[in-house]
């Protein structure tokens, strides 16, 4: 069986990419069941840059096609803002995140907002494609919903009438940037993995 490492550690991440890969046939690790623990310095200008960065970092050490993605929140108002720094924006972790940028909103009235993925699939030396996913979005007033990770639970769907953090997994990996860029991935994904 052919594997797959998704350059991550993060759980929700692994999650959702666990449940896209359901149709291939492939093992899918991560970061901790490869026992990678060194740091990977992300000093990309965009959200390409980083997952390339990643990608071809764990290629080189395993020499196993990897899938690394970087992604983030975007802010109109903000001028694009938190950006690549989106999981490092307070320096605390999700909820002192989704604080800081509530707090940053509070007297503002646009509050248009965009995820963006950008999915690097890494399958031999210097051999790889870069895919991009967007999903549209406002900010909303309050923290809320049980479900997903990073700014989900402050980002709002106004098709929904939910936040990102209120719809179930299965619901978000039809629709989520990630999903987005997975699905452009897929045909590639298919050639490689379902056929020999």
């Amino acid at each position: 069986m052919k594997k797959v490492i998704i350059a991550s550690k993060n759980q929700g991440k692994i999650n959702e990419f666990k449940e896209l890969f359901k149709d291939f046939n492939c093992e899918v690790l991560s970061l901790d069941n490869v026992n990678f623990a060194d740091e990977i310095v992300e000093e990309g200008q965009t959200f390409y840059d980083n997952a390339l960065i990643k990608a071809e970092t764990i290629y080189k050490k395993y020499h196993i096609p990897v899938i690394a993605d970087d992604s983030g929140l975007c802010v109109y108002a903000l001028n694009l803002r938190p950006g690549i720094y989106s999981a490092r924006y307070s320096g605390k972790g999700d909820l002192a995140n989704n604080q800081k940028l509530l707090e940053e909103m509070k007297d503002v009235k646009d509050r248009r907002a965009y995820f963006e993925a950008a999915i690097c699939l890494y399958v031999s030396d210097n051999q790889y494609k870069l895919y991009r996913g967007v999903l549209e979005g406002e900010i909303g007033y309050e923290i809320k919903g049980d479900y997903g990770f990073g700014y989900d639970k402050v980002f709002y769907l106004k098709e929904y009438d939910k936040y990102s953090s209120e719809i179930s997994l299965e619901e978000k990996n039809k629709i989520s940037h990630r999903a987005k860029a997975f699905f452009e991935l897929k045909k590639d994904l298919d050639a490689y993995f379902n056929h020999k």
